[in-house]
């Protein structure tokens, strides 16, 4: 049985996913969507033609990942796509934050990511892909977005290491590095700080983020930067000292 998995299902990136994949990818035979809300899941599955399985399960927890490596192995399921959309980000002053909270996105942008992608390589076989959804915070560190920034650009370290060591096998894997998106991650970020208003003006749609990944993914591309302004943000993080860019960011906070 060939079958997608995607986190962080439920909304935003991770459900735009999963719409976009049901019209074309017709050789798969089943979806397996994760995330914590089953009725957000339930919903999802119901717009979709594919078979889906719902796995409502937090992916931090090593025993429920440990059920759903159980489940592959009892389904001979192959892997052909892992999709690794779930996290979160807090904005504001690091000193400021909830110890918990600001610990968990480590838990769940790194520790979980890592986790459930080596648990299921296993079980993908030449052709299938990875993609991983990093930011483009994960350019250069971030004032007032600082574990978040972190977190993600070791998601973007850790995809393109892992994408040259798994190329011989014919697996590749994408770093999905978007700048805001129109989704509800807003609405958790910004409970304890307030991003750049010149960041939402940089603002796309999830249909856009997820065309271009689909894109590149086929193409075997190692990065998906989408729209002119973030792109061109990435290359000023790699010409501008980050020293300078962090001052010109303080500034920019009044």
């Amino acid at each position: 049985m060939k079958i997608i998995i995607i986190t962080g299902a439920s909304s935003g990136i991770g459900r735009e996913f999963a719409l976009q994949m049901d019209n074309y990818f017709t050789n798969i035979d089943e979806f397996w969507l994760i995330a914590r809300s089953k009725d957000k899941l339930q919903e999802l599955a119901g717009e979709l033609n594919h078979p889906t399985r719902i796995l409502a399960m937090d992916i931090t927890k090593d025993a429920q990942l440990e059920r759903l490596e159980d489940t592959i192995i009892d389904k001979a399921a192959q892997v052909c796509m892992l999709i690794n959309c779930a996290g979160y980000g807090l904005m504001g002053a690091f000193a400021e934050q909830n110890r918990e909270e600001a610990l968990g996105m480590i838990r769940l942008n790194c520790e979980a990511l890592t986790n459930i992608t080596h648990r299921l390589i296993p079980y993908m076989k030449r052709g299938s892909r990875i993609i991983q959804l990093a930011s483009s915070a994960a350019f250069l560190p971030q004032i007032d977005f600082a574990v978040y920034a972190a977190t993600k650009s070791y998601v973007l370290s850790f995809s393109k290491a892992l994408g040259e060591e798994l190329r011989e096998k014919g697996i590749f894997v994408t770093a999905v590095c978007p700048g805001p998106v129109d989704t509800p991650f807003f609405d958790i970020a910004e409970k304890t700080g307030t991003t750049l208003s010149i960041k939402k003006y940089t603002m796309v749609k999830p249909k856009q983020v997820v065309a271009l990944a689909l894109r590149d993914s086929y193409h075997k591309r190692s990065m998906s930067v989408c729209s002119l302004p973030i792109q061109s943000f990435q290359v000023l993080a790699k010409l501008a000292p980050h020293s300078l860019l962090l001052k010109a960011m303080t500034l920019l906070k009044g």
